[in-house]
């Protein structure tokens, strides 16, 4: 979503969606107007399957003959067709040690605590964590300061709202844009779809995110705000309503999230024991949650090695199970 570089901020849904991503995958997009394609849409959970291109009028075909069309049978069918990554596809950058970054850097409530932590970690002696830093400061300091700082509180916003309440606060949003509340949304229009000015900062108003205030950010929040008078009700189906709610989880064909994986650990998910867990079942259960869904390994695996520690009884290695880590931790 490129709202940051144009001046705007998230909308469509994206306050929603984005800030329940794992981590703070959705905070580092949302400020970074970052470009999601491929098999990472499907890794990061946009999508619940990645199918190759040349496959997919084969599973179109498939689905048109389908005599009992149910949600589940859609589902393994569609599954049939995904593949495994191919040795030339550029390998996913959120893993690891620059994953750890990320989430740490970002999970601060106020953008200068953000550019803080990226700064601190220019230099931190992992090459990939440091690049990692480098350029995410560079893509942030050519985004408009204003939108930065009102996109970081829609995200944390919008993580405690129904989707409903959040596409209301999103319309409030563009109405002050639109209604003069920053005039980066004019300019950044003018930069980068007029003007085709892709690698050039605009001018945006104020220039430094240590320039935006609280009022500025006020605008398009506040109940009081001049620049949002008019803006009209949301509304949905009774039916729609009905399921629509803060704990509702559209995306369950998808791979299993951060929050699943760590509730099987911690004892509190709903197909779990209460009783501590190995890497191994820990793979295997969700293996079965999903019906041997293609990428739940591998991501079951990539959470355990930077979101668990190792707890060995007795340290004979006779019951070694894992614990998770509730803090968030610098790599």
């Amino acid at each position: 979503m490129p709202e940051t570089k144009i001046g705007y901020c998230p909308d469509v849904g994206g306050s929603y969606f984005l800030s329940r991503l794992d981590g703070e995958l959705g905070t580092y997009l949302s400020l970074t107007s970052g470009v999601v394609s491929g098999r990472d849409v499907f890794r990061l959970g946009f999508a619940t399957h990645y199918i190759p291109s040349r496959r997919v009028p084969i599973l179109l075909d498939r689905l048109a003959s389908l005599e009992k069309a149910h949600i589940s049978v859609i589902n393994n069918t569609v599954e049939e067709f995904s593949a495994e990554p191919l040795p030339e596809e550029k390998p996913y950058l959120f893993v690891g040690e620059t994953r750890e970054a990320l989430d740490y850097a970002f999970r601060h409530d106020e953008v200068e605590k953000i550019f803080e932590d990226l700064e601190t970690f220019v230099g931190h002696p992992s090459p990939a964590v440091s690049e990692w830093a480098k350029q995410t400061l560079q893509v942030l300091h050519l985004r408009s300061p204003t939108s930065l700082k009102v996109a970081l509180k829609a995200i944390r916003k919008g993580k405690k709202m129904t989707l409903l309440e959040t596409l209301q606060m999103e319309l409030r949003i563009a109405t002050a844009f639109c209604n003069g509340a920053s005039p980066d949304f004019k300019t950044g229009i003018t930069a980068v779809l007029i003007e085709k000015k892709r690698n050039e900062r605009p001018a945006w108003s104020p220039s430094s995110y240590k320039e935006v205030s609280d009022e500025l950010v006020s605008r398009f929040f506040a109940e009081g705000s001049a620049y949002l008078s008019g803006v009209p009700s949301l509304s949905i189906s009774e039916v729609l309503k009905n399921r629509e709610t803060i704990s509702f989880k559209p995306n369950k064909f998808a791979l299993p999230t951060e929050e699943e994986i760590g509730a099987m650990v911690r004892g509190s998910h709903s197909a779990g024991a209460n009783t501590g867990i190995t890497l191994d079942e820990l793979v295997s259960a969700f293996e079965n949650i999903r019906n041997g869904k293609m990428g739940v390994r591998e991501k079951v695996l990539e959470v355990a090695r930077r979101k668990c520690e190792i707890q060995d009884n007795g340290g004979d290695g006779n019951f070694v199970w894992l614990k998770w880590k509730h803090q968030v931790k610098s790599p």
